[in-house]
């Protein structure tokens, strides 16, 4: 008689979160954004579309932009992990998230993080005008502001002056 293997239901993963060491069992089939609100209570990664096109769940996986809702918990087994959670300094805001403010760069705030992340994990030096600006951001959708102070935003967090 041969016993038919049963699935894996659950893994062990072990990741850095925000600096601070995290090791969880979790369902094999959990998404990286699940665990992080749910488990994690890291509420800031936010869920929209559920299918990596809205940019809301939008973290940085060993530095790099990284949609957590297509992603599974189990795949960021061993790496680093930041969510918008993890970018505020203990003394205030970092500039991306200063010039957001100065410049009025969100309305409702749902998509704000998404758009914080993409940028913190973005080289400033590959994105010289507001077109490569907005090339960048295309991947975050944001159904208030209609982008113009966002760029400002980002403008002014990397120093630049107008177009």
């Amino acid at each position: 008689m041969n016993p038919i293997a049963q699935p894996l239901a659950e893994a062990t993963i072990d990741l850095t979160v925000n600096g601070r060491q995290v090791t969880r069992t979790v369902p094999v089939r959990r998404t990286l954004a699940d665990f992080l609100r749910d488990d994690l209570e890291l509420t800031g990664t936010h869920l929209g579309c559920e299918h990596g096109v809205c940019g809301a769940c939008t973290v940085l996986i060993d530095g790099r932009p990284s949609r957590s809702c297509i992603l599974l918990a189990v795949q960021a087994d061993g790496s680093e992990v930041t969510t918008v959670e993890g970018i505020t300094p203990p003394e205030g805001l970092n500039p991306i998230q200063q010039a957001f403010k100065d410049h009025h760069g969100l309305q409702c705030g749902f998509c704000t993080p998404g758009f914080l992340m993409t940028l913190t994990g973005s080289d400033p030096d590959d994105y010289p005008d507001d077109g490569a600006i907005r090339e960048l951001l295309s991947g975050n959708l944001c159904r208030c502001t209609g982008y113009q102070k966002i760029v400002e935003a980002v403008r002014d967090a990397w120093g630049r002056d107008g177009p």
